[in-house]
């Protein structure tokens, strides 16, 4: 019973008394500011909580306390640099998980042999129903492991800057995981390409994605061959059956391998990951570019593929497959017969584009500092790319020491994703994930299921991309499990931050400054205290205010 009445609860509190739908939580989203700023929060304390709003996924309890004993600025300049940072607790929960110490081709034969598997057990069952095909068994279980690996280290990791960059770039660079052979590469995609070079240069990220045989799938690269050209196994295979003489049974045999491989044979150009790259990856929709400069870009990056071998796909540049002649982008012409060293020099090329420079750094302020940022914040970032050479953690430097970064209209000003949402939460309480998936669940649950967004833009960043009242009543329900201790995959901790106690008022506070860090507007203080009254237990009067304030509008908010 209690459920249901803190389900009310919390929707009065969010949404308001007789809220309908959307548009009043849109309402909601842009109005949940604090009444008052109390006179304990000084300005350093609201630095430091701004901060870990937005480096990391929110504090644990203590950790503004910890932020202000090593200084504001210090401990932003610390998480500049993850690799002097030790992160113990998320490097032994990882330890746990089998398909971090697989390689793609380890995961490639475990995929095939089920694909396998999977269609003898159709030949067995030619009456079976046909069905959409779906990641095997053994994969959905590595799958879901790699999905449970980026909540534990939101939640665990002392990296946490890291851990949002990592974010950034896996949405930036998109891969979707229910793609075909994706579904195996896309770990050594995001733990060999975007891991190790999420705050190194831009231009080797770049570079590196563009070779990834994820990407090169995903976006049908792999596919994108000179107008008539086909490989030389196909030209002998043809020369073979027109000049030698065969029986009639083995004719049968070369007509049919030459047929498949015709079939298969890619045909032509294939736009798909030029534009793309132009669009998303670097120069932005207004960058200045046409239709000629993607068409030319595609031909550039003929014969950039993969080539596929006992479970295991690698890079291959195929020189069979790529067009010789001259081509011109945004007016730089690259000149012909160069093969693969055409599309390093494009891709160097459009890294150190001042439209990249500015379109990357815009989408940078968005994560940051607001989803429409002011011009100074992208100033900021451009200058310093231009400066650096597009050296990331210098850019992000020069967007977070900003003082649009600081500005005070820019603090709460961002809702929270899913992934936020829920990091933020069991961080909150000081917990942790349990040896299940299943806190990975509940980001897909809320909306964000890691990994599988199926377009190239990744998930969004923008508050109406997430606030809806069906979303916000959903992680109410979030909310609430996690502070009765009945949330799927959530393991709190033995001795909880805040202390039961039959002083209400006291209580209120508590929850106010670990769960809200003293941000509670005076609308959701009145509302837990007048709730708080009406529970005779001081344990279940715990388990509402936890719920009310992980649910309210100012915890939605970063």
């Amino acid at each position: 019973m209690l459920d249901v009445v803190i389900l009310g609860q919390l929707a009065t509190v969010v949404l308001g008394a007789g809220a309908p739908g959307a548009s009043a939580a849109v309402t909601w989203a842009r109005a949940a500011v604090p009444a008052v700023v109390p006179a304990q929060d000084s300005v350093e304390r609201a630095r430091a909580v701004h901060l870990l709003n937005r480096i990391a996924y929110g504090p644990r309890p203590g950790d503004v306390e910890l932020v202000l004993r090593t200084g504001v600025d210090r401990f932003l300049e610390l998480q500049l640099r993850p690799e002097d940072i030790p992160d113990s607790a998320a490097a032994a929960y990882l330890a746990r998980l089998d398909v971090l110490r697989m390689s793609a081709r380890e995961l490639g034969r475990v995929y095939l042999e089920q694909q396998r598997a999977r269609r003898a057990r159709q030949r067995d069952s030619a009456m079976a129903p046909r069905r959409a095909p779906t990641p095997p068994t053994g994969m959905r279980r590595y799958l879901g492991e790699f999905q449970q690996a980026v909540v534990a280290r939101a939640v665990l990791s002392e990296r946490q800057l890291y851990e949002v960059m990592v974010d950034f770039w896996t949405n930036h660079f998109n891969v979707f995981l229910g793609k075909g052979i994706d579904r195996f590469l896309l770990p050594s995609y995001i733990e060999g390409i975007i891991r190790p070079r999420a705050l190194g240069k831009f231009e080797d990220l770049l570079i590196a994605t563009a070779r990834s045989p994820a990407m090169l799938f995903y976006l049908d690269n792999a596919q994108s061959v000179a107008p008539g050209a086909e490989p030389p196994q196909l030209r002998r295979l043809r020369e073979r059956r027109r000049m030698s003489p065969m029986r009639m049974e083995r004719r049968a045999r070369a007509d049919s391998m030459l047929a498949r491989l015709e079939r298969r044979m890619p045909r032509g150009l294939n736009e798909n990951y030029a534009r793309e790259l132009l669009e998303l990856h670097t120069l932005g929709v207004d960058g200045g570019y046409s239709q000629d400069d993607i068409i030319d870009v595609a031909r550039i990056l003929t014969g950039w593929g993969i080539d596929r071998r006992d479970g295991g796909v690698e890079f291959a540049f195929r020189e069979w497959a790529h067009d010789r002649d001259a081509k011109v982008v945004l007016g730089r012409t690259f000149r012909a017969g160069r093969g693969m060293d055409e599309g390093v020099e494009l891709l160097r090329f459009l890294a150190r584009h001042p439209s990249t420079m500015r379109f990357v750094s815009a989408k940078l302020c968005e994560r940051f500092v607001s989803d429409r940022p002011p011009d100074g914040c992208i100033d900021a970032g451009a200058h310093a790319w231009a400066r650096t050479g597009g050296d990331i953690r210098e850019v992000v430097r020069a967007i977070l020491t900003s003082p649009e970064f600081w500005a005070p209209e820019h603090r709460g000003a961002k809702v929270k994703t899913p992934l936020e949402f829920v990091a933020s939460a069991v961080r909150a309480v000081g917990g942790a994930p349990d040896t299940t998936l299943a806190l990975a669940q509940v980001v897909g649950r809320l909306g964000q299921p890691l990994y599988l967004e199926p377009a190239p833009t990744g998930y969004p960043e923008h508050e109406e991309d997430w606030v809806n009242a069906g979303a916000l009543l959903q992680r109410f329900n979030v909310a609430l499990a996690i502070a009765a201790g009945r949330a799927p995959g959530v393991a709190l901790p033995a001795a909880s931050p805040i202390a039961i106690t039959t002083d209400y008022d006291r209580l209120v506070d508590q929850v106010n400054r670990v769960i809200l860090q003293h941000g509670a507007s005076a609308h959701t203080v009145t509302v837990m205290r007048l709730q708080a009254a009406e529970i005779t237990s001081a344990s279940l009067a715990r388990t509402l205010l936890i719920g009310l304030a992980l649910g309210s509008a100012e915890f939605q908010r970063q």
